[in-house]
């Protein structure tokens, strides 16, 4: 048995990985990016693959990742994660490759790119931040939106008539026969952050088995762009985007 690191006679429970930079998260207070940025990357460290990892992050509060996570990073266009991250994943078989992207880049002006290599089955990683909202660029409604929702573009309230209903991208991508594991999970509590936790290394072993795509979701919340408080804002996200967005797994290999 490994014994317990110790730092001046304190025993140390636990030690910022080194797949983390040193650089402070600019993210607004509350905000559900850095915890996944941190058990992303807790994940990656405790598995050794710092040097074998890729990730990718397009436009938008993803973006972001570059500074904060201390491996290989790709930039890419809006919406174009998962097609940056097939050809890395096609050009480097050996490496784990992952695609950060948010609702309105994934769910909207990436669908087609998000459809596809999902269809194709490509062995990669998508983690998928539903916030049902463009959070960096001034609060727009996003496909994933909820009915009723005001926005900076729907300030009376999302309408179906008018913009349609809410987009349940994660159920529509686990219906395709490149999908292997599908699922839908938050971070708002220690509990939540432990199961997505667990998923996140569940994907990144299923890469080696090469059995198609690992498509996380991750229902999130946006207190600078739902103009909520944290607290408030995990509250809201317990009752009006869970019912709509189940956490779960919706589509897991069996054991």
């Amino acid at each position: 048995m490994k014994e317990p690191d110790v730092i001046e006679g304190m025993e140390v429970v636990y030690r910022k990985p080194q797949t983390l930079t040193a650089t402070p998260m600019h993210y607004c207070p509350g905000c559900s990016h850095g915890v996944v940025h941190k058990i992303l990357m807790e994940v990656v460290d405790e598995m050794g693959i710092q040097d074998k990892t890729v990730g990718v992050a397009p436009v938008g509060c993803s973006v972001f990742a570059y500074d904060y996570m201390n491996v290989d990073m790709q930039e890419a266009a809006h919406g174009r994660a998962s097609a940056v991250a097939t050809g890395i994943r096609r050009v480097l078989p050996d490496t784990y490759v992952f695609a950060y992207q948010g609702d309105g880049d994934l769910a909207a002006i990436g669908t087609g790119e998000t459809v596809h290599t999902v269809n194709r089955g490509e062995n990669i990683l998508m983690v998928f931040i539903n916030n049902g909202i463009y959070g960096m660029t001034g609060g727009q409604m996003a496909p994933t939106s909820l009915l009723g929702m005001k926005t900076s573009t729907s300030p009376y309230g999302r309408e179906a008539a008018v913009n349609g209903y809410p987009l349940r991208i994660t159920e529509l991508l686990a219906q395709l026969p490149g999908a292997y594991y599908v699922t839908r999970q938050s971070v708002h509590t220690t509990a939540a952050v432990r199961k997505c936790k667990k998923a996140i290394e569940a994907s990144f072993r299923y890469q080696t088995e090469k059995r198609g795509t690992c498509f996380i979701e991750v229902v999130a919340n946006c207190p600078s762009g739902w103009k909520m408080t944290p607290n408030e804002a995990n509250d809201w996200l317990e009752k009006n985007m869970f019912p709509y967005y189940p956490i779960g797994d919706i589509k897991a290999p069996k054991q």
